[in-house]
């Protein structure tokens, strides 16, 4: 074996320091991103599938002391497995540090108890991510935007928490929408609070609907909070599922007199029809959405644009060093 050159360890060893990047298969897009904005090394994982159904993954890219950071969200049960399969993998591996960027944690609609006997799904599948062996120089977990602040508390075992907030990715796209005069709405006064400070960020007006309960799951609008007629609406919220709220809500803003609406979520998830549903309302002249989940990066368009969450995650895995 040749003798190292001069000055080539040094070079050696801060390559190792610098962070290296894995992904489970669906935020590759993601991982890439990263890469290509940090300079930091992109792991490589071989994957196939056996006839049975059964996964083989292995590491390519030696992980052994160093800082990994491992890229992926839970966005089905067969995700969040191959998530807890590769950090489990890394810390067996040698990765001296291991930090999970999880940009949409997904359960969110099951995070607490309403009714006796119901799972709280959002705290089991911390718990399960919470049993990954321990990296020597322990583990971290990044959460983009989550539903529910106390999700970032569910985390077991020395798993430390980072809950990213997105909020400037938030008033950017606002002002590229509409400019400074709008008014920042929300589906319903459970989000008030939260637009409310988006929108004094902004300098602009807040508003949100008033509603009524009918029966079981069903709701009537009754009313709007704040003068919107004649006014750009853009309406926030932290996730668009089906639409159907942000549809009932911006049939509320453009009754009361809004000019053009439209719509921004930090996850947007869009399953079956129902971006399709969204569009063909009719009510919206575009909706923007980050990257933080891959349907939203499959379905982009000229009315659906995502914002890259590549820089806001670099920001905070340096500031967390």
């Amino acid at each position: 074996m040749a003798e190292p050159t001069r000055g080539s360890m040094p070079n050696i060893l801060a390559a190792a320091a610098e962070p290296l990047i894995f992904s489970t298969e669906s935020y590759d897009y993601l991982a890439r991103a990263m890469a290509e904005r940090s300079g930091w090394e992109l792991g490589a994982v071989d994957r196939r599938l056996f006839p049975d159904g059964e996964r083989y993954r292995r590491f390519i890219t030696d992980p052994a002391d160093r800082d990994v950071v491992l890229v992926g969200g839970t966005v089905d049960d067969a995700s969040t497995l191959e998530l807890y399969d590769l950090a489990c993998g890394l810390a067996m591996y040698g990765a001296y540090r291991l930090r999970l960027v999880i940009p949409f944690y997904g359960y969110s609609t099951m995070e607490r108890s309403t009714k006796p006997g119901e799972i709280v799904t959002a705290k089991t599948r911390a718990r399960l991510l919470s049993s990954v062996p321990q990296a020597s120089r322990g583990t971290q977990v990044f959460l983009l935007d989550l539903h529910v602040d106390a999700i970032a508390h569910y985390f077991e075992n020395g798993v430390r928490a980072v809950h990213v907030y997105g909020k400037h990715l938030v008033t950017d796209a606002a002002r590229r929408l509409a400019g400074d005069d709008f008014v920042l709405a929300c589906t319903d006064a459970g989000r008030a609070k939260w637009v409310e400070s988006l929108a004094n960020d902004l300098g602009v007006n807040a508003a949100f609907v008033y509603k009524r309960r009918l029966a079981g799951d069903s709701t009537e609008v009754t009313g709007v909070s704040a003068h919107v007629a004649g006014m750009k609406v853009i309406i926030y919220d932290d996730m668009i599922r089906t639409g159907g709220s942000l549809i009932s809500a911006a049939k509320a803003y453009r009754d009361a007199g809004a000019v053009s609406i439209d719509a921004i979520a930090t996850h947007g998830l869009f399953p079956g029809t129902s971006l399709e549903k969204i569009r063909a309302s009719g009510l919206f002249g575009s909706i923007v959405v980050t990257d933080s989940h891959p349907r939203a990066v499959g379905l982009a368009s000229d009315f659906l644009r995502c914002e890259g969450t590549a820089a806001l995650f670099i920001e905070h895995l340096i500031s967390n060093r």
